[in-house]
């Protein structure tokens, strides 16, 4: 083969949700990125080879306004606008797209990550990876290595520690948790598609698929035919790295199929009778496997407490969602045990990094939870958020000397993080923005006009969103934006003297009170505007005080926008004129920044 030497600042395995944030993130952020992904699409378990919907802290919506921003929102946004009629092929091209559209990051599909070079000091020197396709080894140096693939190869090579299986009650104090522990974890699904026709079609099903029959769905319930099912679920109870491209796959598809032998053949479901089998899926969606051990455990404790870390640089939200290992053979016991807590938590640094190899990052379902506190991590908005907190503290921590990530994050570089998330758009809980070099709130502020409890001041109150009390204790009910009258608005900022202006931030209103994801469930998609979300503003204008125009901007349909000046700009004022939104009657503006030169 082939060998390849690549020098990175950053090497990131696995490109899902979790491990594309976080190329993303570090790239954008400044850093030499490689992302290694051992599959032909990104996406993962979203991807169109498996199809499972991106869920989050909302709980399909059901907890408004905990959806999360930052790099999924701008990527949930755009395929809800170019991708109306809900196709996964489109999907995976747009994250191709986010991927090669960065000029600081390098990314290798078809490329399986095979183990890894250590130093002395225990840390990871390079990682190997093949690409059989075009008979080419990679060997990737970097100051800092992130294990994003869900199952932690790369971190199992380097020999950090991890848990596996499910804890007993006395390891960490989990009343959910089993009186004696044992080695078996949530199973695996594969999904289907099914298309309605005109005329009737027939099923002529493999003799190799399993048979089922009406009791063998008592606690699982066969309410529609277009997607199905996430209860086709099973073998927890096996090892779901090493028995998944074999026994478990292959039990998968009995399943999968049998269920839709069920479905056309059994004359149970008679309006199935013009269905037919439009896709399946032939690698399982995996739920757990290694779940690597950091600075700190997440525990339920930290999930049901809605604990705020000082080192928080990411949240979740999701129900503590337990399944059977067993799946689809535990007939008699419920598909998932879905145990709902009042207030979002977070999720601290320590969860992010392994506590014995000093430069490994991990994000996704590996990351530092026992069973139960996973149970609500592992959905993938929240896999993503994780991902994009890894790659910003890569940049971050980039600042400082060594690559020991326990030493150089310092509280001041742990503040730092957290302002450069906030800044690209992560919601942090109990945070706000105080970032020092943002000018807008040395502004005084105007408006053309602002609705009750929607004051201009909001756009530099250091929150870019609503925050319902029910989301916490440290949410305290408002907008946390300004809000105008109906028609054309406008807001402006103006200072004592001039500034030098190097960018500006916008952030709209993009309806976070929704759900927002791709969804092959028409049960799903009725709650989801496919297109433009309607608060967003579409077409707006910035100039400087002197009536010039600046920038002009006629058809956004994203929530955040940044215009940048090269050279810098030189005002003592900014107005931002809102001419039109996307359908909502009075247009919003969540927050503005104001930058001087870039350094």
């Amino acid at each position: 083969m082939k060998t390849t030497h690549l020098e990175m600042d950053l090497a990131v395995a696995g490109g899902g949700l979790a491990g594309l944030c976080a190329a993303l993130a570090g790239a954008r952020n400044g850093l030499r990125t490689v992302l290694v992904q051992d599959r032909s699409v990104l996406g993962g378990n979203a991807s169109s080879e498996i199809k499972m919907h991106v869920v989050g802290a909302d709980c399909h919506g059901s907890r408004p306004g905990a959806r999360e921003t930052g790099l999924i929102e701008e990527l949930r946004l755009e395929d809800a606008f170019r991708n109306p009629g809900r196709c996964y092929s489109l999907w995976d091209v747009l994250l191709y797209e986010k991927a090669v559209a960065e000029p600081n990051l390098t990314l290798l599909l078809d490329t399986a990550c095979l183990g890894c070079e250590r130093a002395a000091d225990g840390s990871i020197k390079s990682l190997r990876a093949v690409r059989s396709s075009t008979e080419e080894e990679f060997v990737v140096r970097a100051r800092f290595f992130a294990d994003c693939t869900g199952d932690g190869g790369l971190g199992a090579a380097a020999g950090a520690e991890f848990l596996r299986g499910r804890e007993a009650q006395s390891d960490f104090g989990e009343s959910l948790a089993l009186e004696q522990g044992d080695d078996k974890t949530l199973g695996s699904s594969i999904l289907l598609t099914g298309r309605r026709c005109e005329t009737p079609q027939a099923f002529i099903a493999p003799d190799w698929i399993r048979k089922f029959r009406k009791e063998d769905f008592k606690h699982r319930p066969i309410q529609s035919y277009e997607y199905g099912y996430w209860w086709f679920e099973w073998g927890g109870h096996l090892n779901t790295i090493a028995d998944s491209p074999t026994v478990i796959r292959h039990e998968l598809l009995r399943i999968a199929l049998g269920v839709w032998d069920y479905v056309k053949n059994s004359g149970d479901h008679p309006d199935a009778a013009n269905w037919t089998l439009d896709w399946v899926g032939n690698l399982p969606g995996k739920r757990e496997s290694r779940r690597f051990l950091g600075r700190h455990v997440l525990t339920q404790d930290d999930v049901f407490s809605g604990r705020i870390f000082d080192d928080a640089i990411a949240y979740g939200g999701w129900w503590v969602d337990l399944h059977p290992p067993m799946g689809i053979d535990a007939p008699e016991e419920q598909p998932c045990e879905q145990i709902h807590f009042p207030h979002l938590f977070t999720i601290p640094l320590g969860c992010l990094h392994s506590r014995n190899v000093p430069n490994l990052f991990f994000a996704g379902r590996n990351l530092s939870a026992t069973h139960v506190a996973f149970a609500s991590t592992r959905v993938m908005a929240t896999c993503a958020l994780a991902g994009q907190a890894v790659g910003t503290a890569a940049a971050v921590l980039a600042s400082g000397e060594g690559n020991d990530i326990a030493a150089l994050a310092t509280p001041e570089t742990i503040e730092k993080i957290q302002q450069q998330l906030l800044k690209d758009d992560v919601f942090l809980p109990g945070h706000r923005n105080s970032d020092p070099t943002d000018l807008a709130p040395q502004a005084k502020i105007a408006s053309s006009s602002e609705l009750p409890g929607h004051p201009a001041e909001a756009v530099v109150d250091g929150l870019s969103r609503p925050l319902p009390s029910h989301l916490g204790p440290w949410a305290d009910g408002e907008s946390h934006a300004w809000k105008a009258a109906e028609g054309t608005a406008w807001i402006e900022l103006s200072w004592n003297s001039p500034i030098q202006v190097g960018e500006i931030h916008l952030c709209f209103d993009s309806g976070l009170d929704r759900e927002l994801m791709l969804s092959a469930s028409d049960h799903s998609s009725r709650k989801i505007i496919r297109g433009a979300q309607p608060e967003i503003v579409k077409s707006y204008e910035l100039h400087d005080g002197e009536g010039r125009l600046l920038a002009k901007v006629e058809a956004n349909h994203q929530r955040r926008r940044i215009h940048r000046f090269s050279p810098p700009i030189q005002v003592q004022s900014l107005r931002c004129t809102l001419l039109s939104t996307h359908g909502a009657a009075c247009p919003a503006l969540q927050e503005i920044r104001v930058y001087g030169p870039a350094d």
